[in-house]
């Protein structure tokens, strides 16, 4: 008995030191499969259940992290048949152009969620990986996966960002190289359609875009909408989940901020953050006790013209997953 416990144990041991380091990159998998960080935590952990139960029939003939991608990919495809995609407002319909219209929450909608950079991570040595995760994990790339049926998403993502091979894929999904070939071509071709600007983005941390930043968070802080439209694109976009509505154009959106938040100087604070290889700020109101509370965070788009998109979102159980205070 006792050598049989030892044997367990070490079988168990032997699993979590081969399959740990893995986590991180099944993590952002699940992410970009299901649009939600909360969703694909819980599909991690359910891939590693399922993997260390299996682990004793495990026979090498593919690598431990094929294995684990074929596991977390399967729980993935069942969970999406359970509970659908995860839309952005922009998925929905088209923009709103009535800013100072009320908007009401769609709370009954399963959102997209954002990710922090500092979740997913990627190989600080290897810049070419730094540059693939973020461009793999953007929210316009992650919200056009969600347009695209299950198995066209399973094969992008294998295929053009895990870089499997057709017969790989084939194999996963039980079908032949042909029908890869075939869901992969029109999955692009929905893509081109879905995920524009990607090749437009700025780099997050290089001085031209710092210093828009800064600027950027002081005329919020300000309340200066002049200071705001500057640094506006013309046609900028800025949506708000839970609120179905969106807006195009810097006009709408600063007739938006003014009719739907009014700030006064000092009422708003901005601390930054990173979201999705992108600039974000978590923003703080001033409560009638003069604190400041959580309100919305926000995702920027940033181009060499201004800010283009803004993904303003109102779920403030967010804050904590991105180390942002729950009171200034």
């Amino acid at each position: 008995m006792t050598t049989m416990a030892n044997s367990t144990i070490d079988t168990d041991r032997d699993f979590q030191e081969l399959a740990d380091p893995y986590r991180r990159e099944l993590l952002a998998h699940c992410y970009r499969m299901l649009g939600s960080i909360h969703d694909a935590e819980d599909l991690v952990q359910e891939t590693y259940l399922r993997a260390w139960r299996s682990y004793g029939d495990f026979e090498g003939r593919s690598s431990l992290r094929t294995w684990l991608y074929r596991i977390a990919t399967n729980v993935c495809l069942t969970a999406i048949d359970q509970r659908g995609r995860r839309p952005m407002p922009t998925g929905l319909g088209g923009p709103s152009d009535e800013p100072e219209r009320p908007v009401v929450a769609a709370d009954e909608v399963p959102w997209l969620e954002p990710v922090p950079d500092s979740v997913l991570g990627a190989d600080a040595a290897d810049p070419a990986t730094i540059v693939a995760a973020r461009e793999s994990t953007r929210l316009a790339f992650v919200a056009a996966l969600q347009h695209l049926p299950a198995k066209q998403r399973v094969v992008l993502i294998l295929r053009d960002v895990l870089k499997w091979r057709a017969a790989e894929v084939a194999e996963l999904l039980d079908t032949s190289t042909a029908a890869v070939n075939s869901a992969l071509q029109r999955a692009r071709a929905q893509l081109e359609q879905d995920a524009p600007m990607r090749d437009r983005l700025v780099e997050p941390t290089g001085p031209d875009q710092r210093d828009l930043l800064e600027r950027y968070a002081k005329a919020f802080e300000d309340a200066d909408i002049t200071g705001l439209i500057e640094l506006f694109k013309k046609d900028i976009i800025w949506e708000m989940p839970p609120f179905p509505e969106w807006f195009l154009g810097a006009e709408n959106v600063v007739r938006l901020i003014i009719a739907q938040c009014a700030p006064t100087p000092g009422e708003l604070r901005m601390v930054p953050a990173a979201a999705n290889g992108q600039p974000a700020f978590g923003l703080y109101r001033r409560d009638e006790n003069g604190v400041h509370l959580p309100y919305h965070l926000q995702v920027l788009s940033v181009t060499g013209d201004g800010v283009a998109h803004a993904s303003v979102f109102f779920d403030t159980s967010l804050f904590p997953l991105f180390g942002l205070p729950e009171r200034l």
